[in-house]
């Protein structure tokens, strides 16, 4: 066969990757030794609590669970996201990066909360397992056909139609979107989110480019820094009586002993498919569900765009196997 053609002058070539990154500390041919590298994924889980934590606690109160069902959904999150990491490590795309709960799927969710097919239900609890159970079916029926695109290897031929342009401004527009839910919520108790804010700008972007020794720890454990002084800060003024005589409401937003997770927690809790009851299917659910999928999924697959690059891959069937392996993690939660 003939060799192919060379590219012509004028058309732009990518650059080649790099054996290790200027910015980047530590990359696949010179990962971090073990001691840091466990201190490193701690960190990680802290930061996947962002998520794990605020996702269940601004939906389960709307479905009518209470502190017990927030604890056992926010158990699930982490199971799956844990299970679903390690299978995308050893047998997807075995790409460093950590699956979680996405904020994409919030909408569709709220929606078949405000059903009027739930209204009639006047128990709480019955009210958030129906609803859990209608969340379930939409999520089974969009992730199994997403599955499916990412398996099959089609989804790799939609990729290759997008562009910066079009996926940025996506990605963009799904995050904006949460700063009218984050920052109120900061807002409710500004004496601790306030300082935990200004504290993670010092730690991950002043710091490190004004100390010259240890500049690397205070950047690369800026969240563990910053979480521990604000959770002690916080811990003072609880113990110290600061919220003794204030309203219920921000005491429930300010203090460190009123989340009523750890008491709603069992000591041993194994989350396994369809804990909550046989899924229900309703077809606009699944359709708006169905919507929101395609939507996360590139989302996902500009993310591991960029992660490719880092870590010098270019095998486009990864994108099909991580696509595949982060939506299968979806449909297990349900």
């Amino acid at each position: 066969m003939a060799a192919a053609p060379p590219p012509k002058a004028d058309e732009l070539q990518p650059h080649p990757p790099k054996e290790q990154l200027p910015s980047v500390s530590f990359c696949i041919t010179s990962p971090p030794p073990w001691p840091e590298a466990v201190i490193l994924g701690f960190q990680h889980f802290i930061v996947m609590l962002g998520t794990t934590v605020i996702i269940p606690s601004a939906l389960v109160p709307q479905m009518g669970g209470g502190n017990e069902e927030k604890a056992r959904v926010i158990q699930t999150l982490l199971f799956v996201a844990g299970i679903n990491t390690l299978l995308q490590t050893f047998f997807g795309s075995r790409l460093p990066v950590v699956m979680g709960g996405s904020y994409t799927f919030v909408a569709p969710t709220i929606s078949i909360i405000l059903a009027g097919r739930y209204d009639n239900e006047t128990d709480p609890h019955e009210k958030f397992l129906r609803t859990m159970r209608g969340t379930q079916g939409a999520l089974i029926i969009a992730s199994t056909i997403q599955i499916i695109l990412g398996f099959s290897g089609l989804w790799r031929n939609v990729v290759k139609l997008l562009s910066p342009l079009s996926a940025v401004p996506l990605v963009s527009l799904v995050g904006f979107g949460l700063y009218e839910l984050g920052f109120p919520a900061v807002a409710k108790c500004v004496e601790i989110g306030l300082p935990e804010l200004i504290l993670m700008v010092a730690f991950s972007q002043y710091l490190p480019h004004v100390l010259h020794s240890g500049k690397g720890v205070f950047g690369r454990f800026s969240v563990l820094f910053t979480v521990s002084i604000v959770w002690l800060y916080a811990y003072i003024l609880t113990i110290s009586g600061a919220y003794k005589n204030a309203k219920l409401k921000t005491q429930a937003h300010c203090r460190v002993d009123r989340s009523g997770l750890i008491g709603g927690a069992p000591w041993i809790s194994v989350p396994y498919p369809f804990q909550w009851g046989a899924p229900t299917f309703d077809a606009g659910e699944c359709f708006a569900m169905m919507m929101t999928s395609f939507i996360a999924i590139v989302e996902v697959d500009w993310s591991l765009h960029c992660c490719f690059k880092v870590c010098k891959c270019d095998d486009d069937t990864s994108v099909d196997r991580q696509s595949g392996n982060w939506l299968a993690g979806h449909r297990y939660l349900a």
